[in-house]
């Protein structure tokens, strides 16, 4: 089944440096670009992070300091990668929780705003934990009866979630052809700053994730400990997340 889509959707995948998203940095991103006729284009392109690679983590995805020292640095590569996805809405495995936060981390380190609120995120992972609990490489054998042969190398996880995902449409008739649908669907908690420092409660409202103030109203706690904001924005938290409360802290004071 293709995917009826009311504008493009990019498919992608990083390899990083570590599981961090404050702290590590992107060293292949590839991405799949699906257009409304499901016409394609993809880009793969490998970034030196500027920080080490633990051997641990090239173990897993098999890059290492060498393979990146003469590649580009993103923000060499930001205004191709932000143009690419630019009006698009997204898509990946895992990607609601890794991928996706900590590319708005490496957009907003370079100054490019990067902002979720009209785009539709659509997690491939958790459709499939919904309906089958199990891993990329399962799910590519489960769903397209294919191996995935060259698992956690960006390029290959890319074109295999685009893969299963229409799988996944042809085999449960539950599952709506659309995007925004799909998003929903494929969505956890509500999270107002990807990380889930903020989340929104059953009304829609920002809440601390977190903490001593977990469950309370960020405006509340912002109106009655304004210290806390200045904590927050010089602590080790993700910079999208410093964002988002910055904007709730503007918007409140808009309304004084």
């Amino acid at each position: 089944m293709e995917l009826k889509l009311t504008r493009p959707i990019c498919f992608f995948d990083l390899e990083t440096t570590g599981t961090n998203i404050s702290k590590d940095r992107i060293v292949e991103i590839s991405i799949l670009k699906v257009f409304e006729n499901n016409n394609k284009e993809s880009y793969t392109w490998k970034v030196n992070p500027g920080i080490p690679i633990p051997k641990e983590t090239t173990a897993i995805h098999g890059i290492s300091d060498e393979d990146v020292a003469d590649e580009p640095k993103f923000e060499e590569l930001a205004p191709k990668i932000n143009a690419m996805i630019k009006g698009c809405d997204l898509a990946g495995y895992n990607s609601n929780r890794f991928d996706i936060p900590l590319l708005a981390e490496e957009m907003l380190r370079v100054g490019l705003d990067f902002d979720l609120k009209k785009v539709n995120a659509v997690d491939v992972q958790t459709i499939f934990h919904k309906k089958e609990k199990r891993t990329l490489e399962a799910a590519y054998k489960f769903y397209c009866d294919k191996d995935l042969t060259d698992a956690h190398s960006a390029e290959a996880d890319t074109n295999a979630t685009y893969e299963v995902l229409k799988s996944q449409l042809d085999r449960y008739p539950d599952l709506e052809n659309d995007t925004k649908w799909l998003s929903a669907y494929s969505a956890h908690k509500k999270f107002a700053d990807l990380a889930g420092f903020i989340i929104l409660n059953k009304k829609d409202e920002e809440v601390f994730g977190f903490g001593k103030f977990r469950g309370k109203k960020v405006e509340e706690v912002l109106e009655k400990e304004p210290g806390y904001f200045g904590w927050i924005q010089n602590s080790d938290f993700p910079l999208y997340t410093k964002k988002v409360l910055t904007a709730i802290k503007l918007r409140k004071l808009a309304t004084k």
